[in-house]
């Protein structure tokens, strides 16, 4: 699959890519092929022309098309070069590849300085320049902010979403999530969720049969915690509101 996109976008832009990076899971050891998804990013040196976008929305169909074990399962981001110094969201908004869906002008939202970090800490060159060589140093101070925010503006309005919450993913998402971003908030540094669960079992460990129903989930497999998962939202939240890092 990596071949697939990579080979194909190269073949499409040209000298016009920066570089291509793998990141997520599959980067830092994490990856669990039952329910992780694939999470790549393409510097580019311009924004794309409405011609490029339509032939990279059709490369990415073709992609999952040919590679189906995959399909709706990988998330590609398409940034400008000038984007990459951004340290925080900027304005301008990207093409996104997500879900089996094609976003021209996708919004970045509090993940964009999370994602960063963690791609220049963990990235994998496939194809192009390094990526410390175009993400400048990152605060984690700003990290740990940033993932405060995405808490409360993001995550926080689930609790009145019972149709989002009563989707199996979701609830094992966003347990995992939550992991991440109380160990990030508290201990001052983004892992992988797999770490941050254990972190989090054994820091408070009336969570231990929640996160690991999260952890075991897979595709196909039913998860019915939503109570469960609401009020380990609640906890998280209160758990950083003592940070007072807002």
């Amino acid at each position: 699959m990596l071949t697939e996109w990579s080979e194909g976008l190269q073949h499409l832009l040209g000298e016009w890519i920066v570089g291509l990076y793998l990141s997520g899971s599959l980067a830092y050891g994490d990856f669990v092929p039952e329910r992780s998804d694939i999470d790549l990013q393409a510097v580019v040196r311009r924004p794309l022309t409405g011609n490029e976008l339509r032939s990279i929305e059709e490369l990415h169909k073709q992609v999952e098309g040919r590679c189906p074990e995959w399909a709706g399962r990988i998330e590609c981001s398409y940034v400008p070069l000038e984007l990459m110094r951004a340290l925080r969201p900027p304005p301008t908004p990207r093409p996104w590849w997500g879900f089996g869906t094609f976003y021209p002008a996708a919004p970045a939202g509090n993940e964009w300085i999370i994602n960063h970090y963690l791609l220049s800490k963990y990235g994998i060159v496939l194809a192009g320049r390094a990526v410390k060589e175009l993400v400048p140093p990152i605060d984690i101070h700003l990290v740990q902010q940033a993932s405060a925010k995405g808490l409360f503006q993001e995550w926080l309005p689930k609790v009145d979403d019972a149709t989002w919450l009563s989707n199996s993913h979701h609830q094992s998402y966003l347990v995992l999530n939550l992991c991440r971003i109380l160990h990030t908030v508290i201990r001052g540094e983004p892992v992988s969720k797999k770490v941050a669960g254990q972190w989090v079992k054994s820091a408070y460990s009336h969570w231990n049969d929640l996160i690991e129903e999260a952890e075991r989930w897979t595709y196909g497999v039913e998860m019915t915690r939503e109570k469960d998962t609401v009020a380990f939202l609640r906890f998280v939240v209160d758990r950083v509101n003592e940070t007072n890092l807002l």
